[in-house]
C-alpha cells in the first residue's frame, strides 16, 4: 500500500464526507473528512467521491489525511483522465478553408472584403445591421464537402435573403445571396428561397426566430430550419466544390434590418443533428460538462439528504454513502477550481463555456418550472462568485440569459412556466444579489440586455396552429368540444402570459432601486430613467411605415408599457416606496398613482422642457422650436407644478361627480373583480451572496381573457373633393377651471428623483409607438374575420342552392379557403385577448383615459402650456379610449363606459375639435372622427345630451366645421343627430334614435347666426353636387370602360354620402324653411336646382339592376341599398317647403312651383317627378302614413305640369325679345357688373357671387351689381 502522500496525489475529482464513527462529534468540530470503514468494511468516503466522479470501484484508496479542495484537485489530475480519455477533442477541420489571421485556431467572422453596402457591428462578435439600402457579405470561411451549418436569429424581421454562396457571387446595391449561380438563399419575409429566381418555400419569420442554415455536401443539399424545425430541403443538386474553393455563409441586408450570426463561436440554440459548426468548439467545452455533470451528482446527493426517504431506502444511501453536507464545500471548490483553471488555460472558451454547458447546469440547478431550487442555486452561485474571473463569467452568462429570453417560444404542453419566464426567473433571482447587479451595470451593453430580457417572442400562423391547436367561434359548424379546448387553451396560455409579465416587473423594480456605485452618489430610480430614455430616443419614428435603423422589437416596447401600467395603476411593491408623485405628501400610498383621486398634480417641465429623447417630437402647436420662438414661456419651467382637484373639470354638483375619492367612482374602481382589491404585501430586495432565502415577487391580479381592439382610422372612406369655399377657424371659446391653480415645485429631493408622472409620460410615448400598432394589427385581424365569415355563410348558402356539377366543386373549394382564413383570424384575435388584454391591463387604460382627459381639460385654460403638450398625449387618449370602448367582452356596459368616469372625454373633443391651438388637422379630425363614431350609439349620443360643454359648443362648432376637409365626418355626425325626422325614415324604428336636444340646438345655432348658416348652407349645396356629379362620372366609366370591380366600391361611398348630405338638407328645409321661402330666393333657386340636378343623375341610369349592383357592398341586400335612400329625402325636401308654405304668409313667400316651373328642363323635370310617384315607397314605411304625402307631391305635380305649360307659351313669345338672360334663358337680363357693365338677370348673378366675385363673361373682378337703378 502506498504511503498517505503517494495515494493523495492520484486522487481524481469527486469528493465524499465521512466521520469517524469513534467520535463523530469531535471530527465534526474539527472540520476533518477522513476515510471510515462501515460495518460491512466498505469506505464510504472513497465511494462517495467514486459515485460523484463517474470513476470505477474502488479507483480511489482509502484516504487518511484531511481532505479539501487542493485534495479534490490532485484526484481530479491524476486519476480523472484516465478513465474520460474521450474528453480528448478531436479534429473538426476538415473540409473547411479559413482565412487565419495569426496563429492557432481561426475564428469565423464576415469578410470584410466582401462587404458591399454598409454592414454596422451592432454588438460583439457579429450583430449586424444594414445601413445602406441593401447590402451583402460573406464569412471569412467555406466548405467544400461533410455536413455543417450556422444559425442566424433575426433581430429584425424585415426583407434578408441568407443562405451560401461561393466567392464567385457578385454582390452589388441590387443583387445578394441567391442572385446568382451557385449563390442560394432564403427570404421568410417573402416566404421564398432564391437561386436567380424565386420560388415559394417555408413559412413567415417574425423576430425572434433562429434560423438554422444548413448544407450537406454528400447529398448536396441546402435545407433551412427555423426553431429547430426543418423547412424541408431547399435546393438539391448543388454543384460539387474543391478543397479551397467552397460555399461560404452569407446574407444580404435591407435597409434597417439586424441579425445576429452564430458561426459556431457559442452553441447552437437548435442544434440540428449530424450538422457540425464552422466554426471549432474549444477543446474545454467537454471537461466543462463533465465537470458540471459532477457538481449536478453532488448537489443532487445534498438535495436528496433534505428530502424525506423511506427508512431502508436511507439506511441503503448510509451504507453506500456519507453524507455530504460538510463534504459539499470542499468538493464543490475542487470542481470549480478545475473549472476556473481550464478557463483560464484558454481564455477563448469562457463564452462557449458559459453559454452552452454552464447555462444549461444552472437552468437545472434552479428547475425551469415551479417551484424553483433558490438555495441549492445559492449556495453554487455562493462558489462561483469567490473566483476572480467570475466577473467575466457572469456577463457572459447574462448575454447568454437575454439571447434566450428573445428567442424562447411559449409551448402549450409546458405552460404556465414556459417562453421567456424561466430565463427571466433566473435572472432576477440572480440579479438581487447587489455585487451582480453592479456587474450587470458596468457591462457595455447593458441597455441591450435591458431590452432582451423584456422581448417576448412573436408568432406566426405555424406557431399559433401550435399554441391553439382547436379553434371554435360563435356560429360555427365545429365540433362542440373544441369551444371548452380553446377556452382552457386560452387560459393557459394567458397564465403562461402572466408568469412573464410578472418577471418583467420583477426585474424593472430591481433596476429602479439599484443605487449605482458612482460619485457623486445617485438616487433610486435613475438608471431605470436613463434606460427609459435611451429606448424612447433610439426607437423615435418606430411607428413610421418604414422605421430607422436601430429601432427595438416592438415587443420591447409592449413590455415595458405593460410594466409601468401595473405599477402606475396597481401599485409599487414595498421596496420601491420612495417612488412618489410630484403631489405626494407624507409617507407612500398603496394605492395606484392612477387611482388615488383627490388633489392631482402635473409637474409642468416635463411638457415645457426639451430633452434629447423628445426633441423631435411633435406638440400641438407645433414643433418645440417654432413654439419657442413664437410663444416663449415665462415661466421657469424648474419651478412649476400645476394642481386640481379630480374631477373640478366636470361641469356637475361636486356630490355628484364621479371620482375615485368620492361616494360615486368610477369603473375602473367599481367592484368588478375581488382581486383588484389586493395590493402585494411582499417587498422587493436584494440579497447578500449568503443568503438562501428567496425573495417572493409581487402576486398577479385576475387576468381574465378580454377585449378585441381597434386602433384604426375611424372613417375608412374618405374621399377628396374639389375646394368650394374658405372659412376661417370658429372661435374658440374658453371656460375657466374652478380649483387648479400653478404652484411652485417643493425644492425637495423628490424633483430629481424617478417620480410617477414620469412614468405616465413615458407609458403614453410608449403606447404611441409600441400599442397602437398592436391593435391597429388586432382591429385589421377583426375586421377580416368578421369578412371572412360573412363569405363562408353565403358560399354556405349558395353550395345549398346548387345540388351537383362544376360550379359546386369551385364552392366548396371556396369555402374551404375562406374557411382557413377564419381559424387563421380567430387564432390571432385569441393571441390579441391574451397577449393585450388582461383585465388588470383594461382597468390601468381606463384609469389612464380618466387621468389625461382631465390633465389636457385643465391644461388647456393654460395657452401656453396647452400649446406645448406632445401629440401623442392626446393620440394616446383617443385610440386607448376607442380600444376599450371595442373591447369583447366589453369591460364594463355602454352605458356605463362615459356615464361612470369618462365623460371628461366628452367635453375634450366636444370643445377641442375646432380648437385653432391644435396646429394639426391630422389632430382636430381625429376628435371629430370619435365624434362622428360615438354619436352612432345611443347610450354615448345620450353622454353628448347630458353634457353641458358638448350642448353649448357642439352646435355651431359643427357648422363652421363643414370645410373642404371636415366634411365627410360632420355629414355623419349631422346626419346621426337629425335621424329619424326625414321622409321615409320612420322603419324599424329609427325614430327612437334621433335627438332631439340636437336638433333643437341645431336649429337655434343657425337661426342666431345667420352669416354662419348662410356659409354652411352655401357649402352644403356644393358638395352636394359635386358628390352627385362624381357619382354619375363613376357610372358612365363602369359602363363604358367595363371596370366593375374598380369603380363600384368607389360608387357606393359617394352615393351613401350624397344621402347623408341630401338629409342633412332636408333637416334644414324642415327646421328652417324660412331660409328658402323668406327673403331673397337664392337659396331656394340653388336648391330647386340641386334637386333638378339629383333626379336627373338618379333617373338617366337606364337598367336598374346595374344600378342596384353597383350600390351595394358585400353583405348588404337590395333591401337596404336602393335609390330609395337618395329619393326620399328629395321628397321630403318638397314636402317639407309645402307645408311650411301653408303656415307662411303668401304674401311674404317666395314662388317655389314657379322656380320650379322656370327651370329649362321641364321635360326631365316632369319625368323626375313621375318617378319619385311610381317608386315603391310601400317598403320603406309602415302603414299607410305615405298615402297622404304621396298625394301632396302628386297635387304639386299636377300644378307643376300645368305652370310649364303656361310658361311655355310666355317663352315662345318671348323669343324674339333680346332682353333675356343669355345665363337661363328664362328672366328678364335685368342686371349688370360694374365696372364691366355685362348684363344678366340678377338671380344668376346673385348665385354666382355667391361662391366667385369675378364676372362670368369676363373674369374681371366685381365691384358692385346694379339692377335696374338700385345698387346692390
Amino acid at each position: 500500500m502506498a504511503d498517505d502522500s503517494q495515494r493523495v496525489t492520484r486522487f481524481r475529482s469527486g469528493l465524499a464526507l465521512i466521520l469517524d464513527g469513534e467520535d463523530r462529534k469531535e471530527s465534526r468540530q474539527k472540520n476533518r473528512l477522513i476515510s471510515y470503514c462501515n460495518d460491512f468494511g466498505e469506505q464510504s468516503l472513497e465511494r462517495t467521491l467514486e459515485h460523484i466522479f463517474d470513476l470505477p470501484f474502488k479507483t480511489i484508496n482509502s484516504l487518511t489525511c484531511q481532505i479539501d479542495a487542493n485534495v479534490i484537485c490532485s484526484i481530479m489530475k491524476n486519476e480523472y483522465w484516465k478513465y474520460h480519455k474521450t474528453l480528448e477533442m478531436t479534429d473538426m477541420s476538415r473540409g473547411v478553408s479559413s482565412v487565419v489571421d495569426g496563429r492557432g485556431p481561426y475564428t469565423v467572422k464576415i469578410e470584410e472584403s466582401s462587404v458591399c453596402g454598409e454592414l454596422e457591428l451592432i454588438k460583439p462578435p457579429l450583430v449586424v445591421e444594414s445601413h445602406a439600402a441593401f447590402s451583402s457579405a460573406r464569412a471569412n470561411a467555406c466548405v467544400w464537402k461533410g455536413k455543417w451549418m450556422y444559425e442566424v436569429t433575426l433581430e429584425t424581421a424585415g426583407l434578408q435573403q441568407l443562405g451560401w454562396a461561393t466567392v464567385s457571387c457578385p454582390f452589388t446595391q441590387h443583387t445578394g445571396v441567391g442572385d446568382a449561380d451557385d449563390s442560394y438563399a432564403f427570404d421568410g419575409k417573402r416566404v421564398i428561397k432564391w437561386n436567380l429566381n424565386a420560388e415559394p418555400y417555408g413559412q413567415s419569420w417574425v423576430v425572434g426566430d433562429v434560423i438554422g442554415c444548413c448544407i450537406d455536401l454528400e447529398t448536396d443539399e441546402i435545407s433551412y430550419y427555423r426553431n429547430g424545425v426543418s423547412l424541408g430541403v431547399a435546393f438539391s443538386g448543388i454543384r460539387k466544390m474543391v478543397p479551397g474553393l467552397g460555399y461560404y455563409p452569407a446574407i444580404s441586408l435591407s435597409q434597417g434590418e439586424r441579425c445576429d450570426l452564430n458561426f459556431g463561436a457559442r452553441p447552437f440554440r437548435y442544434h440540428i443533428q449530424e450538422f457540425d459548426s464552422i466554426q471549432i468548439p474549444p477543446s474545454t467545452n467537454q471537461l466543462a460538462v463533465h465537470l458540471l455533470q459532477c457538481f449536478s451528482k453532488l448537489l443532487n446527493m445534498w438535495r436528496g439528504e433534505k428530502s424525506s426517504y423511506d427508512s431502508v431506502e436511507k439506511l441503503r444511501r448510509l451504507k453506500r454513502f456519507m453524507p455530504v453536507n460538510e463534504l459539499y464545500n470542499p468538493v464543490s471548490r475542487g470542481i470549480c477550481m478545475e473549472l476556473f483553471s481550464s478557463l483560464d488555460a484558454n481564455a477563448e472558451s469562457l463564452e462557449y463555456i458559459c453559454w452552452g454547458p454552464l447555462l444549461s447546469f444552472l437552468m437545472d440547478v434552479f428547475q425551469h418550472q415551479a417551484p424553483h431550487d433558490y438555495e441549492s442555486l445559492d449556495r453554487v452561485l455562493d462558489i462561483l462568485l469567490t473566483f476572480p474571473g467570475s466577473t467575466l463569467m457572469f456577463e457572459h452568462l447574462l448575454s447568454a440569459l437575454s439571447y434566450c429570453c428573445k428567442t424562447a417560444s411559449i409551448v402549450l404542453r409546458e405552460s404556465p412556466y414556459s417562453g421567456s419566464y424561466p430565463y427571466l426567473a433566473l435572472a432576477c433571482h440572480m440579479l438581487r444579489r447587489e455585487d451582480l447587479m453592479v456587474v450587470w451595470w458596468k457591462m457595455s451593453d447593458f441597455e441591450i440586455l435591458f431590452e432582451g430580457f423584456l422581448s417576448q417572442k412573436c408568432q406566426n400562423k405555424q406557431d399559433l396552429q401550435c399554441m391553439i391547436p382547436a379553434v371554435w367561434w360563435p356560429g360555427s359548424c365545429e365540433d362542440i368540444s373544441y369551444e371548452s379546448s380553446m377556452m382552457l387553451t386560452t387560459r393557459t396560455l394567458a397564465e403562461a402570459i402572466n408568469k412573464i409579465e410578472e418577471k418583467h416587473r420583477d426585474l424593472c423594480c430591481l433596476v429602479m432601486q439599484f443605487i449605482p456605485p458612482v460619485t457623486p452618489s445617485q438616487l433610486p430610480g435613475s438608471v431605470f430613467r436613463t434606460l427609459l430614455q435611451n429606448i424612447i430616443l433610439r426607437n423615435r419614428g418606430a411607428e413610421r411605415n418604414i422605421p430607422p435603423p436601430g429601432v427595438s422589437s416592438n415587443s420591447i416596447l409592449v413590455s415595458l408599457f405593460a410594466v409601468i401600467l401595473h405599477f402606475l395603476s396597481e401599485g409599487f411593491a414595498i421596496g420601491c416606496g420612495w417612488m412618489m408623485g410630484s403631489g405626494t405628501s407624507g409617507g407612500p400610498s398603496t394605492t395606484g398613482f392612477l387611482h388615488r383621486g383627490g388633489q392631482q398634480s402635473f409637474p409642468l417641465p416635463i411638457i415645457l422642457k426639451n430633452d434629447p429623447h423628445r426633441v423631435e417630437i411633435p406638440r400641438l402647436g407645433g414643433s418645440y422650436s417654432h413654439l419657442a420662438n413664437l410663444h416663449h414661456v415665462n415661466m421657469d419651467p424648474e419651478a412649476e407644478v400645476v394642481r386640481w382637484e379630480e374631477g373640478c373639470v366636470d361641469v356637475v354638483e361636486p356630490e355628484s361627480r364621479i371620482t375615485h375619492a368620492g361616494i360615486q367612482k368610477p369603473c375602473c374602481c367599481l367592484s368588478l373583480d375581488a382581486n383588484f382589491s389586493r395590493i402585494s404585501k411582499t417587498p422587493f430586495r436584494y440579497t447578500t451572496k449568503a443568503s438562501q432565502s428567496h425573495c417572493n415577487s409581487i402576486p398577479e391580479r385576475s387576468t381574465q381573457v378580454a377585449a378585441e381592439c381597434s386602433g384604426g382610422n375611424l372613417n375608412d372612406d374618405l374621399v377628396d373633393k374639389p375646394s368650394t369655399s374658405d372659412q376661417s377657424d370658429s372661435e374658440f371659446g374658453y371656460r375657466t377651471v374652478q380649483q387648479m391653480r400653478v404652484v411652485e415645485l417643493e425644492s425637495t429631493s423628490s424633483s430629481s428623483t424617478l417620480i410617477e408622472e414620469e412614468l405616465l409620460d413615458a407609458m403614453l410615448l410608449l403606447y404611441h409607438l409600441g400599442l397602437a400598432p398592436k391593435f391597429k394589427q388586432a382591429s385589421a385581424y377583426m375586421s377580416h374575420q368578421s369578412h371572412s365569415i360573412s363569405q363562408m355563410e353565403e358560399t354556405d348558402k349558395q353550395i345549398r342552392e346548387r345540388g351537383s356539377g362544376e360550379q359546386l366543386r369551385r364552392l366548396k373549394e371556396a369555402r374551404s379557403l375562406y374557411r382557413e382564413e377564419v381559424i387563421d383570424c380567430v387564432r390571432h384575435c385569441a393571441w390579441y385577448r391574451i397577449s393585450l388584454f388582461a383585465r388588470w391591463k383594461q382597468r390601468g387604460m381606463y384609469a389612464t383615459c380618466i387621468w389625461l382627459a382631465q390633465l389636457l381639460l385643465v391644461l388647456s385654460k393654460i395657452d401656453l402650456v396647452f400649446s406645448y403638450i406632445p401629440e401623442f398625449y392626446l393620440e394616446a387618449l383617443v385610440d386607448c379610449f376607442h380600444v376599450l370602448r371595442k373591447s369583447d367582452p366589453p369591460f364594463v356596459s355602454a352605458g356605463m363606459f362615459i356615464k361612470q368616469g369618462l365623460a371628461s372625454f366628452v367635453t375634450f373633443v366636444a370643445t377641442h375639435f375646432s380648437d385653432p391651438r391644435i396646429s394639426s388637422a391630422e389632430l382636430r379630425d381625429l376628435l371629430l372622427q370619435s365624434i362622428s363614431v360615438l354619436v352612432q350609439y345611443k347610450e354615448f349620443l345620450a353622454a353628448f345630451e347630458s353634457n353641458p360643454a358638448a350642448t353649448h359648443s357642439l352646435p355651431t362648432s359643427l357648422l363652421s366645421a363643414f370645410d373642404n376637409r371636415s366634411w365627410i365626418s360632420v355629414t355623419n355626425i349631422l346626419m346621426r343627430l337629425c335621424k329619424g325626422c326625414g321622409f321615409g325614415s320612420s322603419k324599424q324604428g329609427e325614430s327612437s334614435s334621433t335627438s332631439s336636444v340636437f336638433q333643437k340646438l341645431i336649429r337655434d345655432a343657425c337661426l342666431k347666426d345667420e352669416e354662419l348658416f348662410s356659409a354652411f348652407l352655401n357649402r352644403l349645396f356644393n358638395t352636394l353636387s359635386w358628390a352627385m356629379t362624381e357619382f354619375s362620372i363613376s357610372i358612365r366609366e363602369m359602363q363604358e370602360k367595363g371596370q366593375i370591380e374598380f369603380q363600384q366600391r368607389k360608387c357606393s361611398v359617394i352615393f351613401d354620402l350624397s344621402s347623408n348630405l341630401a338629409r342633412v338638407l332636408e333637416f334644414c328645409t324642415r327646421e328652417i324653411p324660412q331660409a328658402f321661402l323668406s327673403g331673397a330666393d337664392t337659396n331656394l333657386h340653388r336648391l330647386v336646382e340641386l334637386v333638378v340636378f339629383v333626379l336627373n343623375h338618379l333617373t338617366s341610369v337606364a337598367d336598374p339592376e346595374f344600378f342596384e349592383l353597383i350600390l351595394r357592398r358585400p353583405g348588404q341586400t337590395p333591401e337596404k341599398v336602393n335609390r330609395g335612400m337618395m329619393l326620399a329625402p328629395l321628397a321630403g325636401i318638397i314636402l317639407n317647403l309645402l307645408d311650411a308654405s301653408v303656415i307662411a304668409d303668401s304674401r311674404e313667400q317666395n314662388d317655389m312651383l314657379g322656380i320650379f316651373a322656370n327651370m329649362d328642363c321641364a321635360d326631365t323635370l316632369i319625368s323626375g317627378f313621375q318617378y319619385l310617384l311610381k317608386f315603391n315607397w310601400a317598403g320603406t314605411f309602415k302603414g299607410d302614413v305615405h298615402l297622404s304625402k304621396l298625394r301632396q307631391l302628386e297635387d304639386f305635380s299636377s300644378h307643376l305640369i300645368l305652370r310649364t305649360s303656361v310658361k311655355r307659351v310666355a317663352h315662345k313669345e318671348a323669343e324674339s325679345d333680346d332682353n333675356v338672360c343669355c345665363i337661363c334663358y328664362t328672366c328678364e337680363a335685368n342686371a349688370k357688373f360694374l365696372p364691366c357693365t355685362h348684363v344678366s338677370c340678377f338671380g344668376c348673378i346673385n348665385r354666382h357671387l355667391i361662391n366667385c366675385e369675378r364676372c362670368f363673361f369676363c373674369n374681371a373682378t366685381v365691384l358692385e351689381v346694379i339692377q335696374n337703378t338700385c345698387d346692390i
